[in-house]
């Protein structure tokens, strides 16, 4: 049986969202790097492993507010650089909570993905926000993106490293701590949603 990154089981995981169960791939990858293979099909990227879409995005986290941050020295574009930061910080959660690191990744994934944002409709030269609800393949990717930038901007210039910072940002939202940026991001987006009704 194939286990991820040979050392956790994922057979036992289960996905409680029924809107996400469909966009979370929990398939084991020993080495989870396709090296984009699926790139430029449709929903491709709901078919790969849910590990290696984080790893992904921590090669490329994106940008707060269109400032572009400076980078902490290990968001480079390096594939192995960040498969040993992901590998490091799944350590770091299984010594902590001593429970399955992927079991709790995807249970954070699942709390911090918003299910309702904004649209600004512009009616006759004035402009206003109007809540709509978010796809599902798109409320993952929002999550996957705060992560990856809530943990990148808490390591920048502070003593402690990506990988610390990014166990710190998928145990907070696993606990539904206000700590998490993702948690903290997708309660905003859901109260102004609601706010614009």
């Amino acid at each position: 049986m194939i286990e991820a990154f040979n050392k956790w089981d994922c057979s036992n995981i289960k996905i409680e969202d029924p809107g996400l169960s469909r966009y979370i791939n929990v398939n084991p990858v020993m080495v989870p790097k396709t090296g984009a293979r699926y790139a430029g099909n449709r929903f491709h990227k709901s078919k790969s492993f849910i590990v290696e879409r984080l790893i992904n995005k921590m090669m490329v986290p994106g940008h707060k507010g269109k400032k572009h941050k400076i980078s902490s020295g290990s968001c480079t574009g390096k594939g192995t650089t960040n498969y040993n930061l992901v590998e490091k910080a799944f350590d770091i959660i299984e010594t902590k909570l001593k429970k399955n690191p992927i079991e709790v990744f995807v249970k954070a994934l699942e709390n911090s993905a918003p299910r309702e944002e904004l649209v600004t409709i512009e009616y006759g030269g004035a402009r206003y926000p109007k809540a709509v609800e978010c796809a599902p393949q798109r409320r993952i990717d929002i999550a996957l993106r705060m992560m990856t930038q809530g943990a990148f901007h808490k390591s920048f210039n502070s003593k402690k490293s990506a990988e610390n910072c990014l166990a710190d940002e998928i145990m907070a939202a696993y606990n539904l701590s206000q700590n998490s940026a993702a948690i903290k991001k997708k309660l905003e987006l859901e109260r102004q949603a609601d706010a614009s009704k």
